[in-house]
């Protein structure tokens, strides 16, 4: 992906410990002013650690921080033109709805006036008018998230850090709050930096998607990139759901071929960074198999699971000691039970080819 525009925020080879643990290790990204970026990753990945870095925090130990071109490494909190929105919201709880709003302005010593205006504004934005006096307790999950985020918004930063907001909110609302705040971000056009460990979250949201892994970047690009093109196991067992079936290989003659449990199969094109006899992994995405047409070449599996999800159902059959989920549409699978014989095809042109001893991808 090609990235243009004046660049908001970088950080370079940025690392952090707390004793023995890592929590960073060399981390290097950098985001255009007025992207949605994701950190994506899962629980210790060093996300949180990142975004309190970015705010100023965290210091690092090692590596440097900008923001709009100018360092601020060691800089203070204040000034940086920085908010950050936390996965537990840290809501003031003996203030009302306004008074959360209002005490970051109050402590930038802004005019009543516009402390009121900016106020009213931020809450007709959020619809909250009509809770500016109520103190968060009376609130619900969806409305004190929507405060925290008023809290930041009403500051007017160059660059918004969500931590995970959205955890605690239950589907509908996560759902409901996903579609608010790609709103808000066209509205404003500003820079977000978004953590989650939610692949819907990140691939939904996301204009571009950092994946990390014990505190660096393993792959960054836009959610087609990174669902498409994969660099390595790890990656393409992130994104995409149901996630991406993985069987045992091993390269053919020439490489163009690959001998599974399931049969052997050619492979997308000429495996050019393998040998004939390596072991490999085949990543096969669950949209990549379905029910064999009659007199199709096919292979024959054994329903073990169903599991309709309304409109589709995931289906979990059996061949050869390899289990693989397939997407069926619910109509189709309507029936299904476990232990049914079931022949499938499944499109070997899409195809992703792993090293099995490192999990990178095989060129």
């Amino acid at each position: 992906m090609t990235r243009t525009g004046k660049m908001a925020l970088r950080l370079s080879g940025v690392s952090k410990s707390y004793g023995s643990v890592r929590a960073l290790e060399q981390l290097s990204f950098d985001v255009v002013e007025g992207s949605f970026f994701v950190l994506f990753g899962p629980s210790a990945a060093g996300k949180t650690t990142a975004l309190r870095t970015i705010a100023g925090l965290v210091q690092p130990d090692v590596g440097s921080l900008e923001i709009f071109g100018k360092d601020v490494t060691s800089a203070p909190i204040a000034g940086r033109g920085v908010s950050m929105v936390f996965q537990s919201f840290a809501l003031y709880p003996h203030l009302t709805v306004y008074d959360n709003f209002a005490y970051p302005l109050r402590e930038e010593k802004v005019a009543r006036a516009e402390i009121d205006q900016r106020v009213n504004e931020t809450a007709a934005m959020l619809k909250l008018t009509p809770r500016l006096q109520r103190k968060p307790s009376t609130l619900s999950g969806g409305e004190q998230q929507r405060v925290a985020l008023g809290r930041s918004l009403i500051r007017r930063p160059k660059i918004l850090l969500l931590d995970e907001p959205l955890t605690n909110l239950d589907a509908k609302l996560r759902h409901d709050m996903r579609a608010e705040l790609k709103r808000l971000h066209r509205q404003f056009g500003m820079t977000i930096v978004y953590a989650t460990p939610d692949e819907l979250e990140a691939q939904s949201m996301g204009e571009e998607i950092a994946v990390m892994r014990d505190g660096a970047v393993v792959q960054r690009g836009t959610p087609d990139e990174i669902y498409e093109n994969p660099v390595d196991t790890y990656v393409a067992g992130k994104i995409g759901s149901p996630h991406m079936n993985m069987v045992r290989a091993t390269l053919g003659q020439e490489a163009i071929s690959l001998d599974t449990p399931l049969g052997r199969f050619a492979t997308p094109r000429k495996v050019a960074t393998g040998s004939a006899g390596e072991a490999a992994l085949v990543g096969i995405r669950p949209n990549d198999i379905r029910i064999a047409a009659a007199g199709e070449s096919s292979v024959l599996t054994k329903v073990h699971l169903v599991e309709p999800l309304g409109d589709v159902t995931v289906v979990s059959v059996v061949a050869s000691g390899e289990l693989l989920r397939m997407v069926l549409p619910e109509a189709v699978a309507l029936g299904m039970q476990p232990g049914d014989a079931l022949p499938i095809s499944i499109d070997s042109s899409k195809f992703h080819i792993f090293r099995a001893t490192d999990g990178q991808t095989m060129a």
